[in-house]
């Protein structure tokens, strides 16, 4: 047994020893040291690393981080671990406490070839491989802690205990650990566990489905899970538009005597895209201009709703009742609640019916382009949940959202 682990233990520290190469390298466009130093002085625990930085440097390492993340992640995470120890000085960075129990992270930016999929187009053939996914959010689900590591006293011997917990989400050894506390020592004395010592980490589980505009019409969207943790969990909504790179994995047990098995994506990087999904980061820029603007048209009172409406797709004439009744439902109202009891819901609903190619679509696509979170459904998906509200039951815990 020892003669097939001496190899892959070498195999390991020489990735690691490559990775830590890239990182003290000074040939590169980003300066990782500095890199790392700012990330600390933030308090922060993942680095962004560039795919094509990595891949001028060393396209075997870059290519096979792609292909078998499995074996070189780890590797590379390690190297970031030990690049931190030696560049860590406790004076500097007085409000981060790093010792050997504080975990770091990868996160990966650049070009990802092949590996750049939908929900629709990833298969089974990516299984195993990192893989940048793009998609809009469309449930997230409450953040749980996941033990990662317990810790017992034992009264009796005045030692204590530790067990670790590994699974398919958290790590990628093959082999998973019981969930199962332990409540007795080898020698049957009874263990107490102490939660402060013990080790936790927020863990979350969002659906993103293929973006609209893509998906071929007439055919429902397609979805893929995607498991985040610990600094990753709480940063996007439901409607949001986001790029997930991560690692795709089948969690196996089979269930139900059927062969079919459990995917998700193991994410390491989050990046929100803009709303008309040219893979740029979701930021608003309001010059100082557009602000006088706004305030020069906020004045307006008595003209400002004619003027809206023959804002609102500019370039189709006439229509002005329709444009009218568009931007009431882009804008919403206000509900009113009656005397009486009776509730008054602010936003509307349109039917719009009209002859063939008198631009009743392109007004609502000028809608889809404004909206940052508005949605483009046709067919069957249109009632879906997600466009209603609805009960449903969380399948990890049997939890009613």
């Amino acid at each position: 047994m020892e003669a097939i682990s001496e190899p892959v233990d070498a195999l390991h520290s020489e990735r690691t020893r490559r990775f830590i190469e890239f990182l003290d390298s000074s040939l590169l466009e980003t300066d990782y040291k500095d890199a790392i130093r700012l990330m600390l002085q933030r308090g922060e625990r993942r680095l962004c690393i560039s795919m094509d930085e990595l891949r001028e440097f060393d396209a075997v390492f870059a290519s096979e981080l792609l292909e078998h993340p499995a074996e070189y992640l780890p590797a590379a995470e390690e190297a970031l671990k030990e690049t931190i120890g030696a560049v860590y000085d406790e004076h500097e960075f007085a409000q981060f406490d790093f010792n050997s129990d504080t975990d770091f992270y990868l996160s990966f930016r650049g070009a990802f070839g092949a590996n750049q999929l939908t929900p629709r187009t990833i298969d089974s053939s990516y299984l195993s491989k990192m893989v940048a996914v793009e998609g809009i959010v469309t449930r997230a689900s409450l953040i749980r802690p996941k033990i990662i590591k317990s810790v017992h006293y034992c009264d009796a011997t005045g030692r204590f205990h530790s067990r670790e917990y590994r699974d398919q989400t958290t790590s990628f050894n093959p082999i998973t650990t019981s969930a199962n506390y332990p409540t007795t020592d080898p020698e049957g004395n009874k263990l107490v566990t102490e939660y402060g010592l013990s080790k936790y980490r927020d863990h979350q589980t969002i659906t993103i489905q293929e973006l609209p505009e893509l998906a071929p019409a007439g055919q429902l969207p397609r979805s893929i899970d995607v498991i985040v943790d610990d600094d990753l969990v709480d940063k996007v909504k439901p409607g949001d538009r986001v790029q997930i790179i991560g690692v795709f994995r089948s969690l196996g047990g089979a269930q139900n005597n059927n062969a079919s098995f459990k995917v998700v994506i193991l994410a390491n990087s989050l990046y929100p895209l803009h709303a008309r999904s040219t893979s740029v980061k979701a930021v608003e820029k309001i010059t100082d201009y557009d602000i006088k603007n706004i305030n020069r048209l906020a004045k307006k009172q008595k003209t400002i709703f004619d003027l809206l409406a023959q804002s609102l797709a500019p370039s189709i004439y006439g229509h002005d009742y329709i444009k009218k009744a568009v931007l009431l439902m882009l804008l919403g109202g206000v509900e009113k609640n009656l005397d009486n009891g009776t509730h008054l819901r602010g936003d509307i609903n349109i039917l719009m019916v009209g002859d063939p190619s008198t631009a009743k679509s392109q007004i609502l696509r000028f809608v889809l382009n404004t909206a940052s979170l508005a949605i483009a459904t046709t067919g069957r998906g249109s009632s879906g949940v997600g466009l209603t509200a609805a009960v449903t039951t969380d399948q990890e815990t049997g939890e009613h959202e």
